[in-house]
């Protein structure tokens, strides 16, 4: 069945976003199509003002409203100060959020070290974090990659340039599963990992 180019472009377009196929692409094409008019334009001006409404925090690298000086974490004065944890993308954020087991700051890298990939330190926000360690009020940074074998690379990384600048290098226990993300795992997990934490060996 040839279908108009419009739906075509619609199911093409979903098609490309992670953990859509084809099938679920098609199904949410023709949702669209036969849903009241307003659900078609809520979601296009949802998705430009993602967009165009949504900046990176310059001091953590969090999503954050654009035209803000600084997201709502690094805004709050009663975070602590001294406790950095360091993550992979906003959406760990969110997940170690949930917990309500973290009250100090963090940093996203927006990625991690990935040779096959091409991916380097310079492609990360390396050079930030350890520009905000060297500012002297940071004691602790908490690594909290995700346990996967670029998670693991990263985080040695992280500890040879971290420990001679004289922090405490902390590392998640491993009550995360290995080769999992963590924004997929349960509060209760993220929490006795985030306790259960060790120095990095």
């Amino acid at each position: 069945m040839i279908l108009p180019e419009p739906i075509q472009d619609l199911i093409n377009a979903l098609s490309r976003l992670p953990g859509i196929g084809p099938k679920t692409a098609s199904r949410l094409t023709f949702y669209i199509l036969h849903a009241p008019d307003e659900v078609a334009e809520n979601l296009a001006n949802a998705l430009q003002a993602i967009k165009s409404k949504t900046a990176y925090c310059p001091i953590c690298f969090n999503i954050t409203s654009s035209g803000r000086e600084q997201c709502e974490i690094c805004a709050n004065s009663e975070r602590d100060e001294k406790s950095l944890c360091v993550v992979e993308e906003p959406l760990d954020v969110l997940a170690l959020e949930r917990t309500g087991g973290f009250l100090g700051r963090y940093h996203v890298l927006h990625g991690v070290l990935s040779p096959i990939e091409g991916v380097g330190p310079d492609d990360l926000r390396i050079k930030e974090l350890l520009g905000r360690v060297r500012q002297g009020s940071i004691k602790e940074v908490i690594i909290a990659t995700n346990p996967s074998m670029e998670g693991d690379a990263t985080a040695m990384y992280l500890r040879q340039q971290l420990e001679p600048l004289g922090v405490r290098v902390t590392r998640l226990a491993r009550g995360l599963p290995v080769g999992g993300d963590l924004e997929y795992a349960d509060p209760n997990t993220l929490l006795r990992a985030l306790s259960g934490r060790q120095e990095m060996e």
